[in-house]
């Protein structure tokens, strides 16, 4: 794998860095096994455990067997996210990132992203790969746009109405949520670490 221009170098770290920040990372352990694998410490009075994303040396090999099921390579940044940390679902205020939960393969972040097998079979061939959520209660997919693809592989993120998939069989675009997954990690750690915090 080729090493990424100077200037997207830190990204990575940096937006990993945000999860502290813009999520507790508290999780009710029992009902979220990835976070399980990944917390540190007893759980509180309540049942209550803190988990920490962790850094991962995942063989750039690992990716073949998720390029096996997609349509076209995901962008470069979220290729080395995947293969240096894994996490539990993590609410990064624009969106909730799925699940890459530990493993030295990739099987249960694509186990995350196929869950839903109605969304899968309609982003899919429609050239959206689902890798986020909307926050809290909002299942609308949070998708790459495939189609986009600008030079350098990136593409623009968008946000699909996963109520016009599942009653009426239509794909809907409700927002953009950045034109790229590069702006997405950046607009992330500006609000993660405004100027002057």
């Amino acid at each position: 794998m080729p090493p990424l221009p100077k200037h997207q170098e830190p990204l990575v770290d940096q937006f990993v860095c945000c999860f502290e920040r813009l999520d507790d990372l508290t999780v009710f352990v029992d009902f979220d096994l990835v976070a399980q694998q990944l917390a540190a410490g007893d759980s509180d009075n309540f049942g209550y455990r803190h988990w920490k994303p962790a850094k991962s040396v995942t063989e750039a090999s690992a990716l073949d067997a998720l390029y096996q099921k997609l349509p076209s390579r995901l962008p470069r940044l979220f290729e080395i996210l995947l293969l240096s940390y894994r996490w539990a679902e993590v609410d990064l205020k624009c969106c909730a990132l799925l699940a890459n939960p530990p493993g030295e393969h990739l099987d249960g972040f694509l186990r995350a992203i196929s869950k839903d097998p109605v969304l899968w079979k309609q982003l899919l061939p429609a050239g959206y790969v689902q890798f986020g959520k909307g926050r809290d209660v909002d299942y609308d997919p949070v998708c790459f746009d495939l189609r986009s693809r600008k030079k350098g592989g990136d593409c623009r993120i968008v946000k699909i109405d996963h109520e016009e998939i599942l009653r009426n069989d239509r794909l809907k675009i409700t927002a953009e949520l950045a034109p790229s997954f590069e702006e997405l990690m950046r607009g992330t750690i500006r609000t993660a670490f405004p100027a002057g915090a």
